[in-house]
């Protein structure tokens, strides 16, 4: 006879189902808790992406592919530092397929700013403004102070110098060193950027060395002329014959009338001299291969600067 089994109320009233032994029936397996929100949703996306639409997936496979190659191969590489053996190939390409200024050519434009050409005035005797000389000067201090030949300015009443940027001003003799042919002048008004030449002593100075002599021959210029040193410690006397000048330096860069009081300068611009005279045994006052300067020694002491 079958009994019911018992059953328990609460204290309100409802009823709790018996208690059923392990024996009496298979336990129900417990159910597996569900993913979570994030997890869920990447399956779902997966799913949909990969069973749904195939090619959207190919597409982020293959743009993940071409990140990766970009990274190893495309991505911009630091230059490898340069050698020495580099820098000496860029060097000798360049040389190779460029042309450089010649010494010369260094050596006129780094003096250009600093040279004058001086001329000298006079009045006939109607009372008008004639040239009595003409000749070259350089810049020595940035203030206007200029050093020349004596005899380009000798029989001048009114004297003018004229600039490298064309500029002209009246000038007048401030000084005079009569042994070895120099003047100093000051001149009245300068340009706002006036160079003073650079000035270096010849107790280095060789037969050989190259030099460069610029000025005005005939009143042409600035003219360039380049040569050597011919020698040093040589005499010249005037054409005139009535002074001797020693301790010259000799060269063999064209000089000729209007190069008087110029300077002579080594291939670094840097003035060694004062052009004074050229030595030609006939009549004609023109160059034959032998020029004199002033040792620039010499001209330092025209301006009272003590020698180097």
């Amino acid at each position: 006879m079958l009994q019911r089994p018992p059953v328990r109320l609460t204290a309100s009233g409802g009823a709790v189902a018996p208690h059923v032994g392990l024996s009496s029936a298979p336990a129900a397996c417990a159910p597996t808790p569900p993913p979570g929100p994030v997890a869920g949703a990447r399956r779902r996306w997966v799913a949909w992406a990969g069973w749904r639409h195939p090619g959207l997936l190919w597409a982020c496979w293959a743009v993940l592919l071409c990140l990766v190659l970009w990274a190893l191969w495309g991505a911009p590489q630091r230059p490898a530092p340069l050698t020495q053996k580099d820098i000496d190939a860029a060097v000798l390409r360049t040389l190779s397929t460029q042309t450089l200024p010649s010494a010369t050519a260094r050596a006129a434009e780094r003096i250009r700013p600093s040279v004058v050409q001086v001329l000298a005035y006079g009045r006939d005797a109607k009372g008008e403004r004639v040239e009595r000389g003409e000749g070259t000067g350089v810049v020595i201090v940035d203030s206007g102070v200029i050093l020349t030949n004596l005899h380009v300015v000798q029989g001048g009443a009114e004297l003018v110098v004229v600039f490298a940027d064309g500029s002209e001003s009246a000038a007048q003799v401030t000084g005079v060193q009569a042994k070895d042919d120099l003047a100093v002048l000051q001149a009245a008004s300068i340009p706002d950027d006036l160079e003073a030449a650079t000035l270096r002593s010849t107790h280095d100075l060789n037969p050989g060395d190259g030099v460069v002599a610029v000025g005005f021959p005939f009143g042409i210029g600035p003219s360039v002329s380049a040569g050597v040193v011919s020698g040093l410690g040589r005499s010249f006397q005037s054409p005139d014959g009535q002074q001797e000048l020693s301790n010259l330096i000799q060269f063999d860069a064209a000089a000729n009338p209007g190069n008087s009081g110029g300077p002579l300068v080594t291939l670094d611009g840097e003035v060694v001299g004062i052009v004074t005279g050229i030595l030609n045994p006939t009549r004609n006052r023109t160059f034959l291969g032998i020029g004199f300067a002033v040792p620039i020694e010499n001209a330092a002491g025209a301006v009272g600067q003590p020698p180097f």
